[in-house]
């Protein structure tokens, strides 16, 4: 199936500063972010994985895979996946397109810290990608106002059925 760009980022754009009431606020325990990459991802596909463990969805706060809400989580089910939902591969930040995420690492470690949602893919450059993101709320932000030590753009390939 095909990933529908165009319903990722209105849900972006709808929902950066504000809570789907449909979805738990993990702000203020751990953070927001791939939450609600995750809702934004999920506008785009239309279709979860309900694999114990290993798989992508959310029933509730109770009940949800450690990808809906994990930044290393959600990579590694969106780069490995083979079954429903999305799929995607790291790649090049130019060959990134509106609805994809791009996780940021803020400090030198293994773990990536941040997941926002491409909005506006620009000419694929740090200063020209504008994001949406949760936790600390934001639209239309300029990539390069982060402050990271590494980038880890994720392209949305397609969608399993």
């Amino acid at each position: 199936m095909v990933y529908d760009r165009e319903a990722a980022v209105a849900y972006a754009k709808k929902w950066a500063y504000g809570r789907n009431p449909k979805f738990y606020d993990f702000s203020n325990i751990g953070g927001d972010c791939t939450n609600f990459a995750s809702q934004c991802i999920y506008a785009g596909s239309g279709i979860m994985n309900y694999t114990p463990i290993f798989g992508w969805y959310y029933i509730s706060v109770n009940d949800r895979a450690p990808a809906w809400t994990g930044v290393e989580e959600l990579y590694r089910f969106l780069t490995t996946n083979r079954g429903a939902g999305p799929r995607g591969i790291v790649t090049d930040l130019s060959q990134i397109r509106n609805g994809d995420i791009i996780q940021l690492q803020f400090s030198p470690s293994d773990r990536f810290d941040h997941s926002p949602v491409v909005v506006d893919a620009g000419n694929g450059t740090p200063s020209s990608i504008k994001v949406a993101a949760h936790t600390y709320d934001s639209d239309c932000r300029p990539l390069s106002s982060y402050r990271y030590v590494k980038m880890r753009p994720i392209h949305i390939t397609n969608v399993g059925e």
